[in-house]
């Protein structure tokens, strides 16, 4: 239902920029999905994720493991358009990082090569945004790294590589706000047309 909704206010109001946050992240990609020219950008400031299954946090020694599948189709719960075409989630054939990008890090998800890529996400200019202490730090570079081998360029911006140090998932709220809100704004003005 959001993302026919989405795209059908994108008919009436005509092109946007999506900002989304936590759960309403596969809705961007979706409403971007529907209607690719009338998506200008997407700011996403931690995107529902990881890919495929969630990530249950459970303290040393393992720290993490997987959860339930909750985006089958990689970024989304419903379907999106890959190239070649995926008819079902299991079309996508998907093989596990054996190591993590680093420490505190979660093993990604990725597409066995060759990668099914995304066309209609292709092109527009979209930022991952991830703070300090979020319990997304473990797991959004695996967002970014996914649309990447999908062929989806985008910005994975973590607030502390800019010195803005121990926010959490909702930074929004946070006594800095505005200096995020400056942050996403300077990308955008840089990287929307």
């Amino acid at each position: 239902m959001n993302r026919e909704a989405g795209a059908k206010l994108l008919d009436r109001i005509g092109p946007a920029v999506l900002l989304t946050h936590s759960q309403a992240g596969v809705i961007g990609w979706s409403i971007a999905d529907e209607r690719p020219q009338l998506v200008k950008g997407i700011l996403a400031i931690e995107p529902s994720g990881p890919p495929i299954r969630e990530t249950v946090a459970k303290g040393a020694p393992d720290y993490f493991e997987d959860g339930m599948v909750a985006r089958p189709w990689g970024v989304t719960r419903g379907k999106i358009t890959f190239d070649p075409p995926a008819q079902t989630p299991g079309d996508l054939k998907l093989v596990r990082q054996e190591q993590a990008d680093g420490s505190g890090l979660v093993r990604c998800f990725l597409q066995a090569e060759p990668a099914r890529q995304m066309p209609h996400l292709r092109g527009i200019p979209i930022l991952i945004l991830v703070s300090e202490a979020s319990y997304h730090a473990p797991y959004d570079h695996c967002t970014a790294k996914f649309l990447d081998q999908a062929g989806v360029k985008n910005s994975f911006v973590k607030l502390t590589d800019h010195g803005i140090r121990g926010n959490g998932h909702m930074m929004m709220l946070e006594k800095n706000n505005l200096e995020i809100a400056a942050l996403l704004r300077r990308w955008e003005q840089d990287n929307v047309r």
